[in-house]
């Protein structure tokens, strides 16, 4: 009678039993609700035969019809095994049919290639060998070191995925970026999204980046910024360009500037060493001084930021912004650069050689080279130098014109060595008629705009043109020509004559009527009255020459040539009352 208890009792079980794990294979055989990142592609024509994740170890299993819809839990040391990956974990629920597993808490996943992956959960699918990691996530390998807190990870690629924020490291470099792209095989990271790369001295901001860990180069396309660490206000900006983040290199192609020591170089292609502080721009190159109201425009520039300087070559051009009246100038080469004087402040200098040229509404000017200190608002022309004020010319070895820094005029000029002025003794007529000043040195002094009084010393030499006032038609009758030799002289520019004022030691004047002063003892020796050289625009700065059509000017000798016939006359009269001696036949 027990031994049939027992044998009702053992064939119950048996079939309940049965029952349940009829109950729950069928279970098992509904779908699991999965991430969409799941999602099988499109397959090939010939369907794959795919491997099945198999269990290694764990510590103890536990199934039950109602949990994870019948799927067997192991518990403790668990570790499974799929193409050469390995994942660990405390705990795995294990889809058998649909050869997916769902791992919680101390998740490690080491991959084929060596890369490791912690989380504090992970889902993995051995059909689409895709895996989802969450919480706490890093994968390292041996070059970087990945973190987020979701992580999509796919094996056929082999690549790694997130959008939910991160930071990538690898030794120099600490990324922080919203999205990224890993690609493990080639160490390539694409990160996108209000992306920030840090090292030890500089800051790499953008929204679409892509590094290679192997190189270490980021290539960035869309709004960029590099920016020093050290000094925030010098940085790059670009739009499209990379960065050599080992030699700390930067090409830059697309709406591109540098930014450094308050100036910004631009230009349709950059390139900036960080390290040396080189620069250089080719195409449509800007450099803009604000801190010195003053920009440089060429076709090739440099910068050298360590020494505060830059050199801008192919048709350059140098705008000096004053508030009613810029100053430019032109040459081949304007180099620019900061010096500190002897109490230590920095002085600011332009410098143009070769073929310089100066604009000004109410100043123009052509020499070799000049010398333009910034602070101190002195330009120096040096090699030939010839400045036009007006219907005025002066010229010498070397000009400094004085600037007024507060009213963005013109002071002076001071010429130093054969300095010699000219202008027109009547701007109104086209007469040869000049009065001229020269000797060894001279300064002019302006006044609303205009040469107004001219101080020359050692061998101080004039010739100007003496009028008097008629009394009855209130007109001006020319007198004759003043002659002048002094050691010093000082002269008063009019609207139509140039007065001596004073002609002080060893003063010699002589004044000659006009018909006895012929046109070869109008002019000194070295007279040059250009205008076919002087710019009337500004962009004659990029010319050698304007070459404008020479002015014609008239020559009034009637008085001299009248003085000269009566004089041959009277000589033939005289000579005919001389009596006549005869020959003897």
């Amino acid at each position: 009678m027990v031994i049939k208890s027992k044998i009702f009792w053992l064939i119950f079980l048996i079939g309940l039993g049965i029952q349940v794990v009829a109950q729950s294979n069928k279970e098992q055989k509904r779908p699991i609700a999965k991430d969409p990142y799941f999602k099988v592609s499109e397959q090939k024509n010939s369907p794959e035969v795919n491997e099945k994740i198999r269990l290694v170890h764990s510590d103890s299993l536990s199934r039950k019809p109602d949990d994870f819809e019948g799927n067997p839990v192991f518990y403790g040391n668990v570790k499974f095994e799929h193409k050469g990956a390995v994942l660990t974990a405390d705990k795995v629920i294990f889809y058998q049919e649909d050869n997916f597993v769902k791992a919680i808490g101390n998740v490690i996943l080491v991959t084929a290639d060596g890369d490791r992956l912690t989380s504090d959960e992970m889902e993995y699918d051995g059909n689409t060998e895709k895996g989802i990691a969450k919480g706490n996530v890093v994968l390292t390998d041996p070059k970087q070191t990945i973190k987020t807190e979701t992580l999509y990870y796919d094996r056929v690629p082999n690549t790694a995925y997130f959008n939910s924020g991160g930071t990538i490291y690898n030794g120099k470099n600490t990324i922080w970026t919203q999205t990224a792209t890993y690609f493990i095989n080639t160490k390539v990271v694409d990160v996108t999204g209000n992306v920030r790369i840090d090292n030890d001295k500089y800051r790499l901001e953008g929204n679409n980046i892509q590094q290679n860990q192997n190189t270490n180069v980021a290539v960035f396309s869309g709004s960029t910024r590099i920016i020093n660490k050290e000094n925030p206000s010098n940085y790059v900006y670009t739009e499209k360009g990379r960065y050599l983040m080992t030699t700390k290199e930067v090409y830059l192609e697309k709406n591109s500037k540098i930014y450094y020591n308050g100036k910004t170089l631009a230009g349709d292609q950059l390139y900036f060493n960080q390290t040396t502080g080189f620069g250089k721009g080719e195409g449509n190159v800007t450099l803009d001084a604000p801190n010195e109201n003053r920009y440089i425009k060429g076709g090739y520039g440099e910068i050298f930021e360590h020494q505060d300087s830059a050199m801008i070559t192919k048709n350059p051009y140098a705008v000096k912004i004053f508030k009613t009246d810029s100053l430019y100038f032109g040459a081949q080469k304007i180099i620019t650069y900061q010096k500190p004087d002897s109490t230590g402040s920095k002085k600011s200098f332009v410098k143009a050689y070769k073929q310089a040229r100066i604009f000004k509404t109410n100043l123009q000017g052509r020499t070799d080279s000049i010398s333009y200190n910034e602070t101190e608002a002195v330009i120096h022309a040096i090699g030939k130098p010839i400045f036009w004020s007006g219907t005025k010319q002066i010229s010498g070895d070397t000009i400094r014109t004085y600037l007024n820094k507060n009213a963005d005029s013109v002071d002076s000029i001071r010429v130093i060595g054969h300095a010699f002025a000219i202008s027109k003794a009547d701007s109104l007529n086209m007469k040869d008629e000049f009065n001229q000043i020269k000797g060894k040195s001279m300064t002019a002094i302006f006044e609303n705009g205009e040469i107004k009084r001219a101080k020359v010393l050692n061998n101080a030499q004039s010739i100007t043109y003496v009028d008097s006032e008629n009394n009855k038609t209130k007109t001006m009758d020319r007198i004759g020509l003043a002659l002048s030799t002094c050691g010093e002289i000082k002269a008063l520019f009019e609207e139509k004559h140039l007065q001596i004022v004073s002609c002080n030691i060893g003063a010699q004047t002589d004044i000659h009527p006009m018909s006895m002063v012929p046109k070869e003892k109008r002019f000194f020796p070295d007279f040059n009255w250009n205008t076919k050289d002087r710019p009337k625009k500004w962009t004659d700065i990029f010319l050698d020459t304007p070459g404008y059509p020479k002015t014609q000017y008239i020559s009034d000798d009637s008085l001299y040539d009248k003085a000269l016939e009566i004089k041959k006359k009277s000589e033939e009269k005289e000579m005919s009352k001389k009596p006549h001696r005869k020959h003897k036949e």
